[in-house]
């Protein structure tokens, strides 16, 4: 799964959207092929009727970048999704797309959670870079 955190709920005349910190590089599946990827509160909230239908956007401003559509969720800013299934997906066609590191990678295996592969930091992506003379 892709953990993502929600940052802002931006309400619209046509679509409702929650705008979270993953973007369509973390997980490109549903702009490239239209994948369905369920997306789950990781914390119920008792209210189901605060619950509207909402399109699940990252922070890259692109039409292109959603990771789910016409989803009914009940979150507000801070609140932590889980969209499901991204699987080994989520790291193999991850990009560094708009300059953005790509997500840290943890092994669960039951209740047991170890770090795999740690988030790239900003610098890393430049670090190859010369200027020439």
């Amino acid at each position: 799964m892709l953990l993502t955190r929600v940052e802002y709920v931006k309400p619209g005349a046509a679509r409702n959207f929650l705008v979270v910190d993953a973007a369509m590089n973390d997980l490109i599946r549903p702009p490239l092929y239209d994948a369905w990827h369920d997306v789950r509160p990781v914390r119920e909230r008792e209210q189901a009727a605060a619950a509207a239908v909402y399109d699940v956007v990252g922070p890259i401003c692109e039409s292109a970048d959603f990771l789910a559509r016409e989803r009914r969720l009940a979150a507000t800013p801070g609140d932590l999704l889980a969209i499901l299934s991204a699987g080994a997906y989520g790291m193999s066609m991850s990009s560094n797309y708009n300059s953005r590191p790509r997500a840290a990678e943890v092994l669960v295996q039951g209740s047991d959670a170890r770090l795999v592969r740690r988030r790239e930091s900003v610098d890393e992506l430049f670090a190859a870079e010369q200027l020439p003379e």
